[in-house]
């Protein structure tokens, strides 16, 4: 009998063979299973999505739980960007140079309706979507997105990196995709 509580919920193995005292399984979802519960969050918080995401942070709904326990002001140390709230143009290319200083693999989260699609500020001076200057693999909807939405979409970018390929970063489409953004590999 286990003396862990019913409700904590351990990482599942992934797919593999096992008998007394072992288990086998391939690298690439070793490596899988790894890098999607050791995500290190870059938050790139410009508004109120940024205090939203500082709660997440928090003791109350402690994103740690979910691997994403260092966040990281460095980009070269980070592998999951968190682009926050309304972003002019003149910060686009900062937010590009972010990404391209990021470690590979890495992975975008569009937090809030400014940073998924310029929000309510429909202007001249704001980017209607960080998607024109980075890949995003997850949006995060909202003004602001509660805690919950933040951890929700933590979470679906887990499943999205636990079921990549280990090489998809090196295929033709993958390197197409940054070119189209202007980002050479």
């Amino acid at each position: 009998m286990s003396d862990r509580p019913n409700n904590i919920k351990i990482v599942d193995a992934p797919d593999g063979y096992g008998g007394s005292g072992f288990f086998a399984t391939s690298f690439e979802k070793v490596i899988a299973l790894a890098r999607s519960n050791s995500l290190w969050p870059l938050p790139f918080a410009t508004s109120c999505c940024g205090i939203e995401f500082m709660a997440t942070m928090g003791a109350t709904y402690d994103l740690a739980r979910f691997g994403s326990e260092r966040p990281s002001f460095s980009p070269r140390q980070s592998d999951m960007l968190l682009v926050m709230g309304t972003i002019a143009k003149k910060m686009a290319p900062i937010v590009r140079q972010t990404y391209i200083q990021m470690a590979e693999p890495r992975w975008v989260i569009a937090v809030g309706a400014c940073a998924s699609s310029g929000g309510i500020f429909d202007t001249y001076s704001v980017l209607q979507g960080i998607d024109r200057v980075v890949p995003v693999d997850v949006y995060v909807p909202g003004c602001p997105p509660r805690p919950e939405q933040i951890l929700d979409g933590v979470m679906q970018l887990q499943e999205i990196v636990k079921n990549e390929p280990l090489r998809r970063r090196d295929s033709d489409e993958y390197k197409a995709l940054l070119e189209s953004y202007g980002i050479i590999k």
